[in-house]
């Protein structure tokens, strides 16, 4: 997106706000992220919380951490939420792989929910404890857990999540035999790799950058196709042997179900300029995401499609529930 482009998004998504964001602004915007702080997702709307409210014109933000059963816990308070604009939440791949995993849910995915917009996407790598593992690549990695299998582990937010979902997709592809550990939220799960409990895991790049530039861990490779801009030297896992490898972290701007056209309008023109101001396109750029809002129509087809995909994945890599 041109600088020109991306001031006349600014500019022309507050101007759509009016009346509409004055009249909102003497009640918080509620934000409810069904996952724990220090995730990939609470690290990016907390660096973008001042942004979004200057979109929406003075009215505050009010980030809400509800983590538990794989996002399910946080999203069922969003789906019980009043359609009256001020509550929204934030998800991510799990949205969509919940249904798969699942035998029940407490609500649908796509019905229940209003959907906003599909912000973007952060990227996911694949890390190690450096004191207990001395692989320093995948291929490295494979060998030392071939060597020994049924030694390691991996930690992942939560069982049925994309973290354990992404995790146990390069094992399978590795051909390798790691037990699976799974924590409540990414804050326990990286402290625990840090600590040397469990030896490895897959955690998103922002919540793991500090802990990488100060070696506390390491990381193998990115999870995705590409590689990212904020770790250049860093090589893809499908560049290191495995190349169908292909696991990234989508997030979304969600409503309750049957939200007014007026507030879906309203609060999606707040995202995208909070999104495109400078400061949060430098905080973005400096955690690696790539920012590119959809409408809530292309978001709603989006949705649809993860959704079906994962269940193929969840099928094949056959996780359940525990």
């Amino acid at each position: 997106m041109t600088a020109f482009l991306a001031t006349s998004f600014v500019l022309g998504a507050v101007g759509a706000l009016g009346a509409s964001a004055a009249r909102a602004s003497d009640k918080p915007l509620r934000v409810i992220l069904p996952i724990s702080a220090g995730s990939g997702v609470d690290t990016i709307m907390r660096a973008v919380a001042p942004s979004l409210t200057k979109a929406l014109g003075g009215q505050p933000v009010v980030i809400e951490n509800l983590p538990g059963a794989g996002g399910i816990t946080g999203t069922s308070a969003l789906v019980k939420a009043p359609a009256d604009g001020l509550t929204v939440g934030v998800v991510s791949n799990n949205h969509a792989v919940n249904p798969s995993v699942f035998a029940k849910m407490p609500f649908d995915a796509i019905t229940d929910i209003t959907p906003i917009s599909v912000v973007g996407a952060t990227p996911l790598l694949l890390v190690v404890n450096p004191a207990k593992v001395p692989a320093k690549n995948a291929k490295e990695l494979q060998a030392m857990l071939k060597a020994k299998p049924d030694t390691y582990n991996y930690a992942s937010s939560g069982n049925g999540t994309i973290i354990h979902l992404a995790g146990a997709m390069f094992m399978d592809a590795a051909g390798v035999n790691v037990r699976h550990i799974p924590y409540k939220g990414t804050g326990p799960m990286v402290a625990d790799i840090i600590g040397g409990q469990v030896e490895m895991g897959v955690v998103a790049l922002p919540a793991a950058q500090g802990h990488l530039k100060s070696g506390a861990l390491r990381a193998i490779g990115v999870m995705g196709k590409s590689r990212v801009p904020a770790l250049p030297d860093l090589p893809t896992i499908a560049e290191q042997g495995f190349p169908e490898f292909d696991v990234a972290g989508w997030f979304a701007v969600i409503g309750p179900a049957k939200l007014p056209a007026a507030e879906v309008k309203r609060l999606h023109a707040a995202v995208v300029a909070a999104f495109a101001m400078p400061e949060a396109v430098e905080a973005m750029g400096k955690q690696g995401n790539i920012i590119s809002p959809m409408t809530p129509e292309a978001s709603a087809q989006f949705l649809r499609t993860e959704v079906e995909r994962y269940a193929r994945i969840v099928k094949k890599a056959n996780i359940t529930a525990e």
